[in-house]
């Protein structure tokens, strides 16, 4: 057998600690250093000659006075009174073991740095293939890879990243994933058929996906010479230093104006987003305006029964308003609230709030206050009235997404396409819309996305980031949206949609969802939660140092990995707000800047 190249001799296997095939503790050399999270190999001979090597991550060191038998003579100890030796070790978790012969390590085996070939071992490289792209940065400047059969779906799928909101970054490691991904190559034909789609729930800070970051420059710098690394991160992990291409920014509209305009600061370079009533109908979209569906068995069919009527409703006609001939409006001043309704000839039902009314009507108004037959079907009145209770409940929220006062032109122009060949990422802003709002954007989307692709079975890959999804997949509880969800999850992977989900706290998620997660990640968590049982594939001493995580690091769990990994990854190379864009420099703006 061939050994690949021998770095320093880093320290030698304990004899006075157990060594075995998952875990030992070696003696490090006079003038030789380690820290957590170095990856080391150990060999061992066997008495036939066959050479074993252990591969592993050191995940404790320790330092302690040999010959000394109290505490207090660490006192002597420093003035030279006391002789002593310090004894410098550390324990490392077996990740590999090749060949795969289970055998315990010697004491004094020699244990070394994993460089090169090590290295890939160690982690697994040699498996991956051509299929691994860069997952950050290990202590010493050597990329982690993560294996893109385990994402695409091929051999599992779905990213789950959890921690603390704000210091865990969790949103931004997300985002240097997708980068990754769509600019390592690793994707290959695939490439140009893969799209990705962030549901952006916190301010603007996604709006600027596409714009140079003006700090990225000093913040590598510094990064670079703190940490040590010969090279700039971007530049070790064979990334480009830049933002995102091909980015459509759907928001939602102002409520309360007659157009159509983007409701965020940022307008230029933005599209709002929209539903006709007649989407709304024929996409049988009524149930993602409960988010409790299931507060009772009877509400669930009253839901399913309406969502059915309304759906033949809009079989007749295109345009986005609806046109009822059963039933006559009558309206006073317009005002939703005093509608009043006849059987004789048609209206235009051009807004979700007479739309609304219409159902109040049809359940219970006709026929003397007993509803039309053939819409209540049997329903007791107290089921009925809490339907159009919880209706109204969101009509509010609802009323400037669902409109029926558009040209047909810009109901073409204003519905959110996410799979629109032209670009390669959607970021679809929920930030200012209400709890019920945001369900409801969330889940219709969702649902679109998974049924294009149940029709379509295309190529390519479509990445999903959603945070919050302890909001959307609660444990407890059920609703439209959570069983889209559990749908991508269990089959996504199978139809190319991968969720790269992102909670702050797993225990209160789904247990399907986390689970079905191929790749688990972990930044800075609350030492409580730490301790659930969602987070038992970090070893005790990982779930520690879960609590003192600083922002840009990341515990990596992957399954070619027994053991997580730490990785730092690079400061985002695209705006993440309005103060970090990097203007451009163009003839017109120099002139306006020298005042010419």
């Amino acid at each position: 057998m061939t050994l690949p190249f021998t770095p320093p001799l880093l320290g030698r296997i304990l004899g006075t600690e157990d060594a075995m095939p998952t875990t030992y503790w070696f003696l490090v050399e006079s003038g030789a250093s380690v820290q957590l999270d170095d990856l080391v190999v150990a060999r061992t001979t066997r008495p036939g000659g066959q050479v074993v090597s252990f591969y592993g991550l050191i995940d404790n060191v320790r330092k302690r006075h040999e010959g000394v038998t109290f505490e207090s003579d660490v006192v002597d100890v420093a003035s030279g009174v006391l002789p002593a030796v310090v004894s410098y070790a550390a324990r490392v978790l077996v990740t590999r073991v090749d060949p795969e012969q289970f055998v315990p390590p010697q004491p004094g085996d020699s244990v070394y740095h994993a460089r090169g070939e090590d290295l890939k071992m160690a982690l697994s490289a040699d498996k991956m293939e051509d299929a691994a792209f860069p997952g950050g940065l290990l202590s010493d400047g050597q990329v982690l890879p993560i294996n893109y059969n385990f994402v695409n779906g091929k051999s599992g799928g779905h990213i789950n990243i959890s921690g603390i909101s704000g210091v865990a970054t969790k949103t931004s490691y997300a985002l240097f994933l997708l980068h990754s991904i769509f600019r390592s190559g690793v994707m290959g034909l695939d490439g140009a058929d893969t799209r990705g789609v962030i549901f952006n729930v916190k301010g603007e800070d996604l709006l600027f996906l596409n714009r140079p970051n003006n700090r990225v420059q000093q913040k590598e710098q510094d990064a670079q010479g703190a940490k040590g690394y010969r090279q700039g991160r971007y530049a070790l992990l064979g990334l480009p230093q830049e933002p995102f291409q091909d980015v459509q920014f759907l928001t939602p509209p102002r409520p309360g104006v007659g157009a159509v305009m983007p409701d965020v600061e940022r307008a230029t370079g933005t599209t709002p987003y929209l539903f006709t009533l007649r989407d709304f109908c024929a996409g049988r979209m009524l149930p993602f305006a409960f988010s409790d569906r299931n507060a009772s068995l009877n509400l669930g069919f009253v839901i399913g029964s309406i969502e059915d009527k309304l759906e033949r409703l809009a079989r007749e006609g295109a345009e986005p308003s609806l046109s009822v001939n059963d039933w006559k409006l009558e309206a006073d001043g317009l005002l939703e609230h005093d509608l009043q309704f006849s059987e004789m000839g048609s209206v235009r039902i051009d807004s979700f709030a007479k739309l609304v009314s219409y159902l109040e009507y049809k359940l219970l108004d006709e026929n003397d206050g007993n509803g039309d037959a053939k819409w209540v079907a049997k329903q007791s009145a107290a089921t009925l009235q809490a339907f159009i209770r919880r209706l109204r409940g969101v009509q509010k929220h609802l009323g400037p997404l669902i409109r029926g006062d558009v040209t047909a032109e810009q109901a073409r122009r204003y519905r959110p396409n996410l799979t629109d060949p032209a670009y390669r990422l959607s970021v679809v802003d929920i930030h200012k819309l209400s709890g019920p709002a945001q369900m409801f954007v969330v889940g219709v989307l969702l649902r679109d996305l998974f049924e294009y692709r149940e029709r379509t079975a295309g190529k390519g890959v479509i990445f999903v980031v959603l945070d919050e999804l302890n909001k959307y997949a609660p444990r407890e509880g059920d609703s439209p949206i959570k069983d889209v969800l559990l749908d991508i999850a269990e089959r996504g992977r199978s139809l190319g949609i991968i969720l790269i989900g992102a909670q702050q706290t797993a225990s209160e998620v789904e247990r399907r969802i986390v689970s079905n997660a191929a790749i688990r990640v972990v930044g800075r968590l609350d030492m409580a939660e730490a301790e659930r049982p969602e987070y038992r594939f970090l070893p005790q001493s990982f779930r520690a140092r879960a609590g003192i995580l600083q922002p840009g690091t990341m515990l990596v769990s992957q399954p070619d990995v027994p053991n997580p990994v730490l990785v730092n990854y690079p400061f985002p190379a695209w705006a993440t707000r309005f103060e970090e864009v990097l203007e451009e420099v163009t003839p017109q703006s120099l002139q306006s800047l020298l005042g010419l």
